[in-house]
């Protein structure tokens, strides 16, 4: 990101009664990198009708009326865009920049003699290597881009140059969106044991695309100094951090100065009962355990290693009339939501999955959880990989977990122990204080069904994709809308699967449109 110095002093305050000079107060506004569109009225852009002029901010759901009179702002109002109505008056307002990353007019000549001064390095380098193509792209693109910083004091990707205006020396870390909080800001870093090894790979990540792009002449060198942080950077901007995990590893434990356990429920359930079988006779050991679950109305998931032992268990299940799907990666994500609710509702019973069964998804229904290959030591059967598998049973006051092994590894040895642990500490919880356990009371989101192709009758779908390109063209903008009011209203579960389900309907309209 851009400077937070820099944004902040390029923020507009606006009150009520205020003096305001209405052309310097529109020249503002275009240095914030609003841009002005009397016709197209959207976020980012502004309109201007004698002394009235309209403002929709990047950020904001409603746009913003400031009326003047004279030199006097005399009313400012958030309004509905598209109904152009809905008017709410208020006495002042914050207008935040457009864009997150700005350049102060004052750096920008000295910013762009750098840039030119490398761009001729750079150039040179080609030359002596006789990369025609690359300089002649490499030219092109720069040469571009500082007329339009000059002009405009932007252009598309300025955040790769963004080096030559923070003045900052090569290889230094840049500014990111920790600077924009104060020094002793508490970091809450949530499923740590995935979070971590992610931000671990960011800069690495991104430093391979990079390659690509500066060697066949699409960027300057500079471009590998708009990274994410290092994960030693990043350490060094925690003052306090506290780190969240079922399953946290090794390296926040031995970070941590302290570890605290919250191991108790409310609802008073306690870790479910594990089971090891030997993988001789698993299927029929499996349809023992299916069968007693199903009678109690009940819902089983089952986890495999591979896509293909998914598909082929699933088809299996299907022969012998068992209301069962597979759900893995391959999976289309329209596909995905309606499967889980399926499976909430009742409509199947049975649910086989690769690695979609672990953090974060919430199954109350589901009572028992089915391992096989458990003995296979690796990523999908590690330790932690075991436990949060193990913990998608434990919203249900039935729950059991049944792993399919001739060995007991290193890992599931581990993972048993530590559920009977905490299984133990339930017990005697709820023994001392006379808790009786209850299950999981949750509401299932209603999603959007698709009415696919051979679907039973009696399954009504919420709507049918629209056959032609202007029907769904407004679908898409009515989802759209609904997204980004769950985010408004911090449901951003419901917010992300908005945002994926407009995805596959774009993809959709892409087919139509060929």
């Amino acid at each position: 990101l851009g400077s937070p110095d820099t944004y902040q002093a390029n923020l507009i305050l606006l009150r009520k009664g205020d003096k305001v000079n209405r052309d310097e107060f529109l020249h503002k506004l275009v240095e914030i990198l609003y841009e002005r569109n009397d016709l197209e009225f959207t976020h980012g852009r502004f309109r201007v009708k004698g002394d009235v002029i309209d403002l929709f901010p990047m950020y904001s759901q409603k746009a913003v009326r400031i009326e003047l009179f004279g030199d006097e702002i005399e009313r400012i109002s958030y309004f509905d865009a598209l109904k152009m109505g809905d008017f709410d008056e208020i006495e002042f307002i914050s207008i935040f920049p457009a864009k997150h990353y700005l350049t102060l007019s004052e750096r920008v000549e000295s910013g762009l003699e750098s840039i030119r001064s490398e761009l001729e390095d750079r150039l040179k380098f080609f030359e002596k290597e006789n990369k025609i193509v690359e300089r002649h792209r490499l030219k092109q693109r720069t040469l571009y881009d500082i007329e339009m910083i000059r002009e405009i004091g932007y252009c598309k990707g300025i955040e790769n140059y963004s080096r030559h205006f923070d003045g900052r020396a090569p290889g230094s870390p840049p500014l990111t969106l920790i600077d924009y909080f104060p020094e002793d800001m508490l970091f809450i870093i949530d499923e740590s044991h995935v979070t971590i090894p992610q931000v671990k790979g960011m800069y690495n990540g991104d430093h391979s695309r990079k390659v690509s792009l500066i060697d066949n002449g699409f960027r300057l060198p500079s471009a590998f100094d708009n990274r994410p942080l290092k994960f030693e950077e990043f350490l060094s901007k925690q003052t306090q951090v506290i780190y969240t995990s079922a399953t946290p590893s090794e390296f926040e434990i031995g970070l941590s100065s302290s570890v605290v356990e919250q191991v108790i429920r409310p609802t008073g359930l306690i870790d479910p009962e594990i089971k090891i079988y030997p993988t001789k006779n698993q299927i029929d050991n499996l349809l023992v355990e299916v069968n007693k679950t199903i009678e109690k109305k009940e819902r089983i998931l089952i986890t495999t290693l591979t896509k293909k032992m998914a598909e082929d268990l699933s088809k299996y299940l299907q022969e012998l009339n068992y209301k069962v799907s597979y759900l893995h990666s391959e999976v289309q994500t329209l596909e995905r939501f309606e499967l889980i609710r399926d499976l909430r509702y009742g409509n199947i019973d049975i649910l086989v999955g690769v690695n979609l069964l672990r953090e974060g998804l919430d199954l109350p229904e589901v009572s028992l959880i089915a391992i096989f290959d458990a003995d296979k030591e690796g990523f999908l059967r590690s330790e932690t990989s075991l436990i949060q598998t193990i913990g998608r049973a434990a919203r249900n006051v039935n729950g059991k977990i049944i792993m399919f092994a001739d060995n007991i590894t290193n890992s599931m040895n581990k993972a048993i122990m530590e559920t009977n642990r905490r299984r133990d500490v339930h017990i005697k919880f709820n023994t001392e204080y006379g808790i009786t356990p209850e299950t999981i009371i949750s509401s299932i989101k209603e999603g959007f069904r698709i009415e696919k192709k051979g679907a039973k009758k009696e399954k009504k779908a919420k709507f049918e994709i629209p056959k032609s390109f202007n029907e769904l063209d407004g679908m898409i903008k009515k989802l759209q809308d609904e997204m980004k009011k769950e985010a408004k209203s911090l449901n951003f579960e419901k917010a992300a699967e908005l945002r994926d389900l407009i995805s596959d309907l774009k993809k959709h309209m892409m087919e139509l449109d060929l």
